[in-house]
Order: structure tokens, then sequence, then C-alpha cells
């Protein structure tokens, strides 16, 4: 055997330290958002039943989980509000005291360093769960970008530090950029869903936020699982309209398109570690299935070893607490 000649890889594995020292990807608490669910009433802590460990809070109770935040060192936030009333045009979504501006101005008063990401979508507001104007049965694509537009003012002046518009109607990036320099935001980024898929993946979410269509699905305006080049498109077409961030969601399945992006775009790439990726592992995880930590790590490594560079995560506070001990 001495005269054999083959590589020894397994040099830089022998100990913990040895493998630390080479690790190629590492996961900080700089790379976590936190989405938080932010509903209307009071004394509201509420376990949500698809997604264990995630809750509904009412403001009154929005620092519990605003301490534990910033206790763990993460560094920001992404909001989605469940308002009370819902209409036809989401009214409830651009207004100047809806429930997602009065959860930014909660948190900018009470943890001004928290970066604060407010989701910029009509579906959580209107009373036919999609994310824009319905007539006849059709969702309207320019008529409901200037809601879009007014909703991301409305977010911008309650004082977000981001806008994150998840609606996916044709250049709702180019309309909010224009409605935000026209209000005096310019200095405010757009961390667009650039390439948002039509995902089954999103079940847990839609009890969450109470979102789940009243007809049809959102394929017309979501993206086909089945495409790749049609994300580069997409992705391209935000960029050129102004987008300072790109989404890509679901991230889990689509590892491929997070590359994509990262290797065709200079942007930061952001990965949404979306509902049903959590649950399932939570789901395996309180069965005994699974160790949960070591799978949610794994996961969360494989996302940014893809090219992202943050990621949204139900995982977050649990991932802060394992990156501590």
């Amino acid at each position: 055997m001495s005269d054999l000649q083959f590589a020894r890889h397994r040099r830089l594995r022998q100990s913990a330290n040895m493998r630390a020292m080479v690790r190629e990807t590492n996961i900080t608490v700089n790379d976590l958002i936190y989405p938080i669910f932010a509903v209307e009433g009071e004394n509201i802590k509420n376990e949500i039943s698809s997604m264990p460990g995630a809750y509904h809070w009412s403001l009154d109770r929005l620092h519990e989980v605003m301490d534990e935040v910033v206790s763990l060192g993460i560094k920001s936030v992404i909001l989605f509000g469940v308002p009370a009333h819902k209409d036809a045009t989401g009214s409830e979504a651009y207004h100047d005291h809806g429930i997602v501006q009065e959860a930014i101005r909660l948190i900018k008063k009470n943890y001004p360093d928290i970066i604060v990401i407010a989701d910029t979508c009509l579906c959580e507001y209107t009373d036919h769960g999609h994310c824009g104007v319905v007539e006849g049965g059709k969702i309207l694509n320019d008529p409901s970008l200037d809601l879009l537009a007014k909703t991301a003012v409305s977010q911008a002046k309650a004082g977000a530090d981001i806008i994150a518009p998840s609606n996916m109607m044709d250049g709702f990036v180019a309309a909010i950029r224009k409605g935000l320099d026209e209000a005096g935001y310019e200095d405010v980024p757009i961390m667009s869903y650039a390439v948002k898929y039509a995902s089954a993946f999103y079940g847990p979410f839609r009890e969450a936020a109470d979102s789940a269509p009243a007809f049809g699905d959102r394929k017309t305006y979501q993206m086909d699982p089945a495409n790749r080049l049609e994300a580069l498109r997409e992705a391209q077409s935000d960029v050129e309209e102004g987008a300072d961030f790109l989404i890509v969601k679901p991230t889990l399945s689509y590892l491929d398109i997070v590359r994509d992006v990262r290797n065709e775009f200079r942007l930061p790439v952001v990965g949404y570690n979306v509902s049903g990726e959590y649950s399932m592992v939570k789901g395996a995880a309180l069965n005994g299935w699974i160790d949960e930590k070591a799978v949610v790590l794994e996961m969360i490594t494989s996302m940014k070893r893809a090219g992202c560079d943050l990621i949204i995560t139900y995982f977050a506070l649990d991932i802060a607490r394992w990156l501590a001990e």
C-alpha cells in the first residue's frame, strides 16, 4: 500500500476544531430575519395550530417576543398583519392606523435599532384572499399596483425600514419605488419577493395570516414550480425596476434557483424558509423522528451555501439560541 498515491481529504476532518477551521459556510445571528404575526385585540398570544412555536401577537403583548428577539441578538423582523376587518380592496392594508402600521410604530419607538421589514401585500386584508383587485373572478394587475403603492407609503410613513412587496403583480417594484420616491421615502429600500412560486409549502401560513383564496388559486401571478429560466426573468425585471434585495420563496426546494439568482445578480439574496418547511420539521421533531437542532441547522446551512445572504425563518429564535450555546 505504501506506493499508492491518493488525496487524504480526511486530514482536515480529524477534530471538531479542525472542521470548524476549514468550514466554508457559517450561520450567524446576523443572517436571520424573524417573522411576526400582529393581530388586533388585547392580551393575545395564541399559538398557530399548524405552526407549533409560532404565535399571533396583539400589540399589548408584542413586547414579549420583541424582548426575546433583542436579547438573542437578532437584528431584523418582518411583520405580517391580521386585521379585524376585511373588504374587497384590502383597505386595512393601507390604512394609516392599520395593524401593521401600528406594530411598526410600536417597535420603532421601543426598539429603535431593530430593522423592521413590512410585508406589502393585500391578501391578508381582502375578503377574497387574493393579492390584488378582483373583478369578474379575475385578478387585475394594474389597478392593484395603485393600492400596493399606497400600502408601501403608509408603511414607510409609520417607520418601516424596508418594504417587502410579496404580491407578484407585474410592475409592482416600479410602482412602489415611484410611490415611495414621490412621498419623500427615496431612502427606503425594497426587498422584493422577486422569485415567488405558487407553492404547496405555503399552507400553514394561510392559516396564520387568514389569507387562503376564497376562490381559485394564485397560479396566474405566482410562478410555476417547474420553471427555472422564468425566475431569472422575474428577478431581472425587479432589478431594473429598482429592487434592493431579491427574495427567493420558498427556499428549501428551490436551492438551485437561489444559486442561479446569486450567480446572476449582485444584490443581496434573501431566502424565505416558509411555513410548510417549518411545520414539516416541527411535526417530525415533536414525534421524535428527527433531531430538530441538527436538521434545522443543516437546512439553514444549505440555504446559505446555495447563496442566501439573509434568511427569513420561523426558526430564527431557536437558531439564535443554538448559536449562543
